[in-house]
């Protein structure tokens, strides 16, 4: 093991990272852990996290105030690549380790720290996150992780902890593994590591239970420009205050659970419960309005890319060609992506209800009615169809003449 002096710690508060900080300075002979926990939009968590680092023997506690960037440089490219993951999950943890790095490797500089580290465990998704993009932004910056060494249970871990004065921040019955930001929640481990149990209401908190929603739909409108959502009712909105927003209103009436069973980057199947309503109805608009302003060709590769766009950020290649190529190639689709989706929102649902595009729209009201108004050259269609099915007929042709022989 290679001895430092000084480490800067991923902090969040929880169980795995409170109990790495005595144990990097009891097992690893650290002398200084500083902690950096970020802002991404948890609220009133901050405060008491940031205590609850120095009295578990952090020398500095730190916090940034990362949530506008998560949002602009994050978030939004997500909803402008339609990120779903296995094409349910939108990334709302898996965005925001990449930013999180790139934080820890500013810090280490700043304190001329030796190494960074965190409290991913051995087959979790964010150790990848956190590692590849370490690696990549500072590849000679140690990264020490002790929750993959020390080979404790939860249950022990938290036992560890309380030995060092931790208080277990979740019951030892129900332990529960939960992560916040401005984006979601996502939630496993306890009862939910049954695939058949459930989920209990209690797990969530961002949406209503469908019996809770309103009785009453309600009817939406989400505004785009170049592919980013600007306005919500006619109301200009910065891009924190949009997402606040989308998630209060899908939120409401129940929109944005996920239950899944989704393959890890390790190799394993997990199952995760997420809340995502504000994200997740935003990436439904985007799609919409897409429908109306790209070309089919654009439409169908853009949908293509997405895909693998989403598994590069699941798998923490953040910072990598790939991803990088891909993002300019996104970049230049959503010029045209402007205008407007109504929504309506009803007990769990987002039903798209109509969308506009006053200047970027592709559907042509006269090449589409059956009405007088119907400009489309109906007698072309039949050289278009000759040209069109030629292949498969001369493709046919031959196999009849083959099996006659």
């Amino acid at each position: 093991m290679v001895q430092v002096k000084r480490v800067v710690l991923a902090y969040s508060g929880g169980v795995d990272t409170s109990v790495c900080i005595p144990y990097l300075k009891k097992e690893y002979g650290v002398e200084e852990v500083i902690t950096f926990a970020a802002d991404l939009g948890q609220g009133d968590e901050l405060e008491p996290i940031r205590k609850k680092a120095l009295e578990a023997g952090a020398s500095q506690s730190l916090v940034g105030d990362l949530i506008k960037p998560f949002i602009e440089d994050f978030a939004f490219p997500a909803i402008r690549a339609n990120g779903l993951y296995e094409g349910r999950y939108p990334l709302s943890t898996a965005l925001a380790r990449p930013l999180i790095a790139n934080h820890l490797v500013r810090v280490a500089k700043e304190f001329s720290a030796d190494a960074v580290a965190h409290g991913c465990t051995g087959k979790g998704n964010d150790q990848v996150r956190f590692d590849v993009a370490i690696g990549s932004l500072a590849p000679d910056l140690k990264v020490l992780t002790p929750a993959r060494q020390w080979g404790m249970s939860r249950e022990e871990t938290i036992a560890y902890g309380e030995r060092f004065g931790i208080p277990a921040p979740v019951s030892k019955e129900s332990p529960y593994s939960i992560d916040l930001n401005l984006l979601g929640r996502s939630v496993e481990a306890g009862l939910l590591e049954n695939p058949m149990t459930p989920p209990p209401e209690d797990v969530f908190e961002m949406t209503s239970a469908i019996d809770q929603a309103p009785n009453e739909p309600e009817e939406i409108l989400i505004s785009f420009r170049a592919g980013n959502p600007i306005a919500i009712d006619g109301e200009k909105l910065d891009p924190v205050q949009i997402i606040s927003k989308a998630n209060n209103l899908a939120g409401k009436h129940g929109f944005g659970r996920i239950d899944i069973i989704e393959n890890r980057v390790v190799g394993i199947k997990s199952r995760e419960i997420y809340e995502t309503p504000g994200l997740l109805l935003l990436i439904k608009a985007h799609q919409e309005i897409e429908t109306l302003t790209l070309s089919a060709d654009v439409l169908h590769m853009k949908s293509y890319l997405e895909s693998k766009w989403a598994e590069l950020v699941y798998q923490g290649l953040w910072y990598s060609p790939l991803k990088e190529a891909l993002d300019g190639f996104f970049d230049r689709t959503q010029i045209d992506v402007n205008g407007d989706v109504k929504i309506r929102l009803h007990k769990g649902n987002a039903i798209i209800i109509g969308r506009n595009s006053s200047t970027n729209s592709l559907y042509m009201p006269s090449m589409a009615t059956y009405g007088k108004e119907d400009e489309f050259q109906h007698p072309l269609a039949e050289g278009f169809i000759y040209i069109w099915g030629l292949p498969s007929r001369i493709w046919a042709s031959v196999q009849r003449t083959i099996q006659n022989q």
